[in-house]
């Protein structure tokens, strides 16, 4: 044993072995990445499940090193910009920080084809591996392109009718007269747990004086002066009152006991981005 010890020392002073060879194989950096699309609390108690599984598991393995869990909660997995945690996850895998990324499945992973193709691609590229568990796939294998663009079609098809289903719901409602608005984000008015509106007198009264004041001749900044005067509270509960939201209130057709509804839609469920709507009722959600 000694004779063997004293033949490798020899061979590495003489340069013909590498010392690093004969050190303990360097851990693989893995990390895990998990998604829940809403708040319910049955998608949060999914997701502390897939966060709690995932830690335990990765540091269970001993020839694993654990770099973090990722997780973006109540977000849609039709965008990866949205995604902080996921964006974050793309980046450090990019500078060399992790090795090995598990997800529980591709529509946890994205829920967009390109998204999904795009990043796996551009990781392979750096030698970084993706598993999706449910799905049993490897990133690496450059063959799995074509069953992972399959997986990534159908998550993204599901969010389409997803989003088509809900679109259609909201017009259901506006038929029957069911207004959909958050009247607790409404100064001067209030909603109880059966969703009743109600006005809430002490904040109606400051409506009324905005509205008084603007109408015999007061600026924003004469009002916004009042206003914090007599320390009353703004709508976002402080003493700091902004001319942009008493011109905000003026324009708000819901103090005139109106309710302008569907004034933007969603064009493309995969951006998320809301446009005017100038019209188009088959478009609107």
């Amino acid at each position: 044993m000694q004779t063997a010890k004293r033949i490798v020392r020899e061979y590495v002073q003489r340069g013909h072995i590498n010392p690093q060879e004969t050190q303990t194989p360097k851990k693989l950096r893995v990390a895990a990445y998990c998604r829940v699309s809403t708040d319910s609390e049955e998608q949060l108690n999914s997701y502390s499940t897939q966060v709690t599984y995932y830690t335990n598991y990765i540091k269970s393995k001993p020839e694993w090193e654990f770099v973090g869990i990722y997780a973006d909660e109540g977000i849609t997995g039709t965008s990866a910009k949205k995604r902080k945690e996921f964006m974050r996850m793309i980046n450090d895998a990019m500078n060399g920080k992790i090795d090995l990324i598990i997800v529980k499945s591709v529509s946890r992973y994205a829920r967009n084809t390109v998204d999904s193709l795009s990043n796996v691609r551009m990781l392979r590229e750096k030698g970084v591996k993706i598993f999706f568990e449910k799905e049993n796939i490897d990133s690496l294998d450059p063959k799995c392109d074509m069953i992972l663009s399959i997986y990534s079609s159908l998550a993204e098809e599901e969010s389409r009718s997803i989003s088509t289903n809900i679109r259609w719901s909201v017009q259901k409602r506006f038929e029957k007269g069911k207004v959909i608005m958050c009247f607790n984000c409404l100064y001067g008015y209030g909603q109880d747990k059966d969703g009743n509106v109600y006005i809430k007198e002490d904040e109606a009264e400051v409506v009324r004086d905005i509205y008084f004041g603007f109408l015999i001749g007061k600026s924003y900044q004469n009002i916004v002066d009042e206003l914090r005067s007599r320390n009353i509270l703004s709508p976002k509960g402080n003493n700091i009152w902004s001319k942009s939201t008493i011109k905000s209130m003026l324009q708000n057709e819901k103090y005139m006991g109106d309710a302008i509804l569907q004034k933007t839609y969603k064009r493309d469920f995969l951006t998320q981005r809301r446009v005017k709507n100038t019209g188009s009722p088959s478009k609107i959600r």
